[in-house]
C-alpha cells in the first residue's frame, strides 16, 4: 500500500468524541412509575399501546428507556 492511502485510512484526530448528555436524559420504567405514582405495569402498558414512546436498547431489545421529552409529552397528553 502506498503511504498516501495509509494516511487516509488513519484518523487524524485522536480526541475522544464529545460526551453526550443522552444518558442523563433517559429514564427507566421504574423511574417513570415512581414519578407518575403508578405501577411499572401501567408504564409498560402505555409503551405497548403507543401512548409513551420508548427506546429498546441492547441485544434482544428487552431493555426499555424513555427520554424525558417523551415522558413530558405523555404527561401533557394525560392531563387533557
Amino acid at each position: 500500500m502506498s503511504a498516501n492511502l495509509i494516511q487516509r485510512m488513519i484518523p487524524m484526530s485522536t480526541k475522544p468524541p464529545p460526551k453526550s448528555n443522552t444518558a442523563d436524559e433517559l429514564l427507566t420504567v421504574k423511574e417513570i412509575a415512581a414519578l407518575d405514582r403508578c405501577s411499572e405495569k401501567t408504564v409498560r402498558r402505555a409503551i405497548k399501546t403507543g401512548l409513551l414512546q420508548a427506546l429498546h436498547i441492547g441485544p434482544g431489545v428487552r431493555i426499555l428507556r424513555v427520554t424525558k421529552q417523551a415522558h413530558e409529552t405523555y404527561r401533557k397528553a394525560q392531563r387533557l
